[in-house]
């Protein structure tokens, strides 16, 4: 009887452990899932916002020069204006030709640029109307008729109309141009002499220019960016026709479209996706969106591997249990600890139990799942805060490193560290003369070389050719011998290479944080920011010497 009531003990104590194991390694399990579903989140939602902050800026830099190129027309316009009389509009007519040919030539992606006189104005003197549809230069075309419109009435001629009732610059959202059957985008500037309102100058520009642009943004595996006004409606897709959707079609377009949130999720056609947009300076909107299935199918299968290998630690431990219960009571207590502290969230726990038994196997296997999830995480941590291209950290990961420093800084920690910024010196002549291909090689030969010479220090992307690194330790007590050799190095492989873009030309700039001068880690970056400036103008200036002493050598 009492042997039978020690095993019934023994058995009760054992099941009623192994269901406390089982139990928390199902909610260290299932908070691993979240987490890793929440990171995948955050990682979808930083990558989009990237996407789309990169295409803003590329696409505002070709709205703005589009813009300045119509402003610099309308400020000649007036100011020859002020010179003369509304009778002398041929002459003024003629000068404003001159100088708006001049300039439409320098403007990428024009397909027509113009200077209509108010009809009321002037019924002789119209203006003109220059079209460039082959792209094989501008010819002059007959300019349409405005007289027997009225003028007034904006939903007639629109890029004259709505400028002439606004009284401002506008972009016009796409329209097909008169009498061309082209789709364009246009900006306009109504110009005025005192207060009389003379006519409008506008440059109309193809519509897959912008169109190019946008669709060379994309991401996973189906993700894409679009175009649309500030209410939703579409102006440019990749995948529709926006030319030729009906009124049905708009209309089924989904709501979320118009909202003033800029991270949203919708579902069309029975695909959920996670979107970000951005606003753009003529007024549309730039949007980034990526299937809600790819973003986690990664996440997914990390789980499914977490999941199983947890199984299998947890019947490897439950059959060891059975067998050895008796010597399982410290390294069980301090397994328990570990799963309690990766239920809350902390997987940075290791067992030191190396016992030559089923224990000790436990503990092994233990410890490699908490490796395999740290790794999960890790991974997914790269594909975040990796640069596609050169393999470096990105601008994120920059980020998070800027910010630990300063929370450093803000604890009074007594750091010592560095930051080099580096400018990769005429990518854009490169990409323009070679092909993106060519500065993409300029570009990694570039970073590799950085990561050779600062091999103890973290390397980051933080722009299209901007890298940037963080000297502590040896690194930071020898950053100006390292500045040295890495220019050394730069100007040996630029002297050995057959090709423009397999020379490495960087400018680089070092300073050091000095808590006498420094409050905030920003202004240790933006002193290497202006150095590395100052080693740019300085690089231009020996290359001008250069090119002089050669000049002269040659006269000689």
């Amino acid at each position: 009887m009492k042997k039978a009531r020690f095993r019934s003990i023994q058995s009760k104590t054992m099941l009623l452990t192994i269901a406390g194991i089982v139990a928390t390694m199902a909610v260290a399990v299932l908070i691993g899932s979240i987490s890793m579903q929440n990171l995948a989140t955050d990682s979808a939602k930083n990558t989009l916002s990237l996407l789309a902050e990169t295409g803003q800026k590329n696409l505002d830099s070709y709205f703005k020069s589009v813009e300045q190129s119509v402003e610099m027309v309308s400020t000649y316009a007036k100011a020859d204006l002020e010179n003369l009389s509304l009778n002398e509009l041929n002459t003024h007519v003629e000068n404003t030709r001159k100088v708006f040919g001049r300039t439409a030539m320098k403007t990428n992606g024009v397909l027509t640029y113009y200077y209509r006189i108010d009809p009321t104005v002037s019924a002789d003197v119209k203006g003109f109307w220059y079209i460039d549809l082959d792209h094989n230069g501008f010819v002059e075309h007959e300019v349409t008729d405005i007289s027997k419109y009225d003028t007034t009435d904006t939903t007639q001629l629109v890029w004259f109309t709505v400028p002439k009732a606004t009284g401002k610059a506008v972009w016009l959202p796409p329209y097909v141009t008169d009498n061309l059957d082209v789709y364009v985008l246009s900006y306009n500037v109504p110009i005025y002499r005192g207060e009389t309102f003379v006519g409008v100058v506008g440059i109309e520009i193809d519509y897959s220019t912008m169109a190019n642009n946008v669709k060379s943004i994309n991401l996973y595996r189906n993700g894409y960016a679009y175009v649309t006004d500030q209410k939703g409606a579409l102006i440019y897709h990749p995948v529709i026709d926006v030319t030729k959707m009906t009124e049905a079609e708009k209309a089924e377009m989904p709501k979320e479209f118009g909202t003033d949130s800029t991270i949203f999720e919708y579902e069309y056609k029975g695909v959920r996706k996670m979107t970000v947009w951005v606003p753009l300076s003529n007024g549309m909107r730039l949007t980034v969106a990526v299937p809600v299935s790819e973003i986690y199918e990664s996440s997914t299968q990390s789980i499914w591997i977490m999941v199983g290998s947890a199984l299998g630690v947890l019947a490897v431990f439950i059959a060891l249990s059975i067998f050895f219960s008796r010597h399982f009571t410290k390294p069980l207590r301090e397994l328990t600890k570990a799963a309690e502290s990766i239920n809350q969230g902390n997987y940075e726990v290791s067992l030191d139990y190396r016992g030559n038994d089923e224990m000790g196997v436990l503990t092994h296997t233990f410890n490699r799942l908490i490796n395999h999830l740290r790794g999960y995480i890790s991974d997914l941590n790269s594909l975040a805060y990796a640069d596609a291209l050169t393999h470096v950290s990105n601008k994120g990961a920059f980020d998070l490193a800027m910010n630990e420093l300063q929370e450093k800084i803000d604890r009074g920690e007594d750091i010592q560290f560095a930051i080099g910024v580096f400018d990769c010196d005429n990518l854009k002549v490169i990409n323009d003369f070679y092909g993106h291909d060519k500065g993409n090689i300029y570009l990694k030969n570039s970073s590799h070389l950085i990561v050779r010479v600062f091999k103890d220090s973290p390397v980051f992307r933080i722009g299209g050719d901007e890298f940037a690194t963080i000297l502590m330790d040896e690194d930071y007590a020898n950053r100006d011998k390292l500045k040295r050799h890495f220019l050394s190095k730069s100007n040996e492989i630029s002297s050995l290479s057959e090709e423009p873009w397999e020379e490495i030309r960087v400018s680089v700039g070092i300073a050091a944080y000095d808590g006498k001068h420094h409050n905030h880690v920003e202004d240790v970056f933006k002193e290497a920011d202006h150095e590395m400036y100052e080693n740019k103008r300085q690089r231009k200036k020996d290359l001008v010497h250069i090119l002089k002493a050669r000049d002269a050598e040659q006269k000689k």
